[in-house]
């Protein structure tokens, strides 16, 4: 079934002038996701007969393994029944399993399957934070860490990082004078959406130490653990002297490229953050039965799927590193892991261009459609002249979306600046 993107824009009106029919603040302050606000133009486009590449969002272009979809014709179910809501016992014995492969060691009483990363996400921020507490990220970050904590009802408080260094941590002390009296936590993604970078053992180190002194939460979403190219990944969990305050948030959907099966995990040794997950996880019922066994053989057993799909994101990421090279006046660096690069254009304002990219630029009936960084920070004017590219195609279509890209500029800047 194919996917449907919505324009906020499109939807009707409300009125919420009249008493008695105001929204909830909550509601009023949901961001729509900056990933797909420009959607609606490019399926727009191509009803015109223009060709968009998609760089905007990470969802991997490469057939899921044929396994997932054997596994499923093959169950033996009579009824669909709910799930247990920590999780199928096939499903957590995998995920224990999965986690051995990778050098990491739980107890299945320490695993709480989830739907998708982003409920475990939701699932950490409510268990450590009362109404109006922080958790401290690092921007620009996964922007639905802003969706997670307005339905949390918590805050985050954003530090700063620096394209010019690649975006890796600050000094300690630019961490510490950020923790205040409702500081509950340090959120981080390693290796990172949206920038591709991966955070040093040192710099892991020092946020370990950060969490020991404060009586902080360290929360890691992990969810790119395999895509570490030159430079080595570490985990929170090679940290035993945290274990009582890490908290590991993890998801199937990109190592094994289905996203759309919604199959995550929040792990952690501390037993009262997993019985509080186990908690909401109850109030939520499950997770779908049937994705969950699907997704077992390839936590089994993951390196029947995971290298192959790593090299081929290698590939494409070196693409995209040369190929930026040949834009005038581009800000960029070379990611470490993921898929995705955060890149400066020589404009103002990148999601202006983004817009008239997609809406009204065109090579040969060929554009682009990318994602504006400023979505990815919560400080005000952060990320004004930034895009994200997320690099899902095939490297002769990387290729291509660059010289488009390139062509966009030249052009954009002699229009508009």
């Amino acid at each position: 079934m194919k996917s449907i993107d919505v324009d906020p824009g499109t939807l009707p009106a409300v009125d919420v002038e009249r008493p008695g029919i105001v929204l909830s603040k909550r509601a009023q302050s949901m961001q729509a996701s900056p990933l797909r606000k420009l959607a609606a133009l490019a399926e727009a486009r191509k009803r015109q007969g223009i060709k968009v590449y998609h760089l905007n969002i990470g969802q991997p272009d490469l057939p899921t393994h044929p396994l997932v979809f054997e596994t499923i014709r093959n169950l033996k179910l009579e009824t669909i029944a709910y799930a247990p809501s920590n999780g199928m016992p096939l499903a957590v014995q995998a995920w224990k399993k999965y986690f051995s492969h990778v050098g990491i060691s739980f107890e299945e009483s320490e695993i709480i399957v989830t739907a998708g990363g982003s409920e475990a996400i939701i699932f950490a921020m409510s268990a450590i934070c009362d109404a109006e507490d922080e958790i401290i990220v690092f921007e620009p970050f996964y922007t639905n860490y802003n969706g997670f904590a307005t339905l949390s009802n918590v805050r985050l408080r954003p530090i700063p990082l620096s394209i010019e260094n690649g975006f890796h941590l600050p000094p300690r002390a630019s961490i510490e004078e950020q923790i205040k009296e409702r500081t509950k936590g340090i959120l981080i993604c390693n290796p990172s959406n949206p920038t591709g970078t991966i955070f040093t053992r040192s710099e892991l180190e020092t946020l370990v130490s950060i969490v020991r002194e404060h009586d902080l939460y360290l929360l890691a979403d992990e969810v790119y653990r395999e895509f570490a190219y030159e430079a080595p990944f570490t985990s929170i969990m090679d940290f035993p002297v945290i274990h009582d305050r890490a908290i590991l948030l993890d998801s199937t959907s990109k190592r094994f490229n289905v996203c759309g099966a919604r199959v995550g995990v929040l792990a952690s040794h501390n037993k009262e953050i997993v019985q509080a997950a186990f908690r909401f996880a109850m109030a939520r019922l499950s997770v779908a039965t049937i994705e969950q066994l699907a997704l077992v053989p390839l936590l089994n057993d993951p390196q029947a799927v995971v290298p192959s799909l790593v090299e081929e994101f290698r590939r494409r990421r070196d693409v995209v590193y040369e190929g930026l090279a040949a834009i005038p006046g581009v800000t960029f660096y070379k990611p470490e892991g993921a898929f995705y690069i955060v890149i400066g254009l020589p404009i103002r304002d990148a999601d202006h261009f983004s817009r008239w990219l997609v809406e009204e630029f065109a090579v040969e009936k060929e554009t682009v459609l990318l994602a504006p960084a400023q979505g990815f920070y919560a400080s005000a004017g952060k990320g004004t002249n930034e895009v994200r590219l997320a690099f899902m195609l095939n490297c002769s279509d990387l290729e291509r979306s660059l010289k488009i890209i390139a062509a966009g500029l030249e052009q954009y800047k002699e229009k508009f600046q």
